[in-house]
């Protein structure tokens, strides 16, 4: 392990993470994820982005200078637990849609023997010509290493200054309007097909070329991601709420993805059974 080439760790190789390991595999020694727990879809995801396995999340502490976290949120706090049991020292790079309040608890845990950076990521999947936006804030050494370790790649890092929940907060202030969005095209669209006018509410829409109500074919992606979005929006409102603002209209809004929970990751789902589960959870 040596600073110039890092052994960077994954936790956990989702569609997000593996790509993400995958950029930084060029600029690092080795880059590791953990087979204890996870899914054959994970291995394949691991195998296709060339990670190397270990089988258990000691080994891959030991080994690891830098270890990138990105999971579903409400797992990131149990995680960075057990990172902390396992007495971690190196880099750690929190870069799960979470509120700046559980940033600063997590890097309460694993300081000081870590070095904790608050990571959000802005964008797709980096595959397919995608170049998502990673916001970093933290140690200045730290957040340089990420920096270093992504340089020339499709992710592209953006460095917010030393305050832990920086990178956090601007994460979730896009995701409330971008995906809180999603979800109105969605109620928008189910209510004028109640009265017969779907297609002329998307022409009218179409008329504007940065309304998301053009796009109606987004919302059976949109809720084949509920599982992930509304837990999302759920942290959104608790940031929201800390700083003295409405939190009720992202809650609603978790609470309508909700009901599109059983089609997780659903792709053969069509726009009439997203919008049928919609109205019929």
């Amino acid at each position: 392990m040596t600073v110039d080439q890092p052994t960077v760790g994954i936790l956990h190789p989702g569609s997000m993470g593996a790509a993400v390991a995958a950029c930084a595999a060029p600029r690092a020694a080795s880059v590791l994820w953990c087979e204890a727990g996870r899914s054959t879809a994970s291995a394949t995801r691991a195998a296709q982005a060339g990670l190397t396995p270990v089988a258990a999340l000691p080994e891959l502490l030991e080994r690891s200078d830098i270890v990138i976290s990105l999971c579903p949120p409400a797992a990131a706090e149990d995680l960075a637990r057990d990172v902390a049991d396992c007495d971690f020292t190196g880099v750690y790079v929190e870069a799960n849609a979470i509120s700046p309040e559980r940033a600063q608890r997590i890097a309460g845990l694993l300081e000081p023997g870590a070095v904790v950076v608050d990571g959000g990521v802005v964008g797709s999947p980096p595959v397919r010509g995608k170049a998502p936006s990673l916001y970093l804030s933290g140690p200045a050494a730290a957040t340089e290493r990420i920096e270093v370790l992504f340089a020339g790649t499709a992710v592209r890092t953006v460095a917010l200054g030393t305050e832990i929940g920086k990178a956090s907060a601007l994460k979730l202030a896009y995701a409330s309007f971008q995906k809180t969005s999603r979800v109105l095209v969605a109620l928008a669209v189910g209510m004028a097909r109640e009265h017969g006018v779907d297609q002329e509410l998307i022409e009218v829409a179409s008329r504007r070329t940065d309304s998301y109500l053009s796009e109606p074919q987004y919302i059976a992606t949109t809720a084949a991601r509920a599982w992930r979005w509304g837990p999302e929006l759920e942290e959104a409102a608790d940031t929201l709420a800390a700083a003295g603002l409405p939190p009720e209209m992202l809650r609603a809004a978790a609470s309508t993805l909700a009901r599109w929970h059983d089609a997780k990751d659903d792709g053969e789902l069509t726009l009439a059974d997203a919008l049928d589960r919609l109205a019929q959870p």
